[in-house]
């Protein structure tokens, strides 16, 4: 297992649509261990997308904190080829990114959102769920399409420069 260097703006891998993972093979299991290791060397940080290391592959991990953990969410969630299929609501949200460092923003997100893909077997898996999760699910499959926080922005008035000792999501 490797701690990885997180790629920040404006690397351009960071605003292009993430590859589909065709095979779950050592490859993938091997990324998906450093993704870990990586997220669970930066404090306070709920999630990662693999192109946010550089790598241009549909894989995330989310670790929620333990006030937010719960046997149904589990610890660390590992998802390949991730895609939201349904959305309800809207909310307001305070949001940060690794790839975004020194800034969050307050954007809308969704109150409960399910979401589909595999797991780190390659078992298909679905989740529906709100709150912190479903944020770091939009969040960070809003990474593999290129999307950053800051382009759901609705003004720079929602930007604020932060201390870097903030956590981002």
């Amino acid at each position: 297992m490797t701690v990885l260097p997180i790629r920040t703006i404006p690397d351009p891998i960071l605003m292009r649509k993430a590859k589909r993972v065709r095979i779950v093979d050592d490859s993938i299991k091997k990324l998906i261990s450093d993704m870990l290791e990586t997220l669970h060397a930066v404090p306070g940080r709920v999630g990662l997308a693999a192109p946010q290391i550089g790598i241009s592959q549909r894989v995330i991990i989310i670790s929620l904190p333990s006030e937010e953990n719960d046997e149904e969410k589990g610890g660390d969630i590992v998802i390949i080829n991730p895609e939201i299929v349904k959305r309800f609501g809207k909310r307001p949200v305070d949001e940060g990114c690794l790839s975004v460092p020194g800034y969050r923003g307050e954007i809308k997100r969704a109150e409960s959102v399910t979401a589909k893909g595999r797991d780190q077997n390659g078992k298909e898996i679905r989740i529906k769920t709100g709150g912190l999760l479903a944020q770091a699910l939009e969040h960070e499959i809003d990474h593999l399409n290129g999307t950053l926080y800051l382009d759901h922005l609705e003004g720079t008035n929602n930007l604020r420069r932060i201390e870097l000792e903030e956590a981002p999501l």
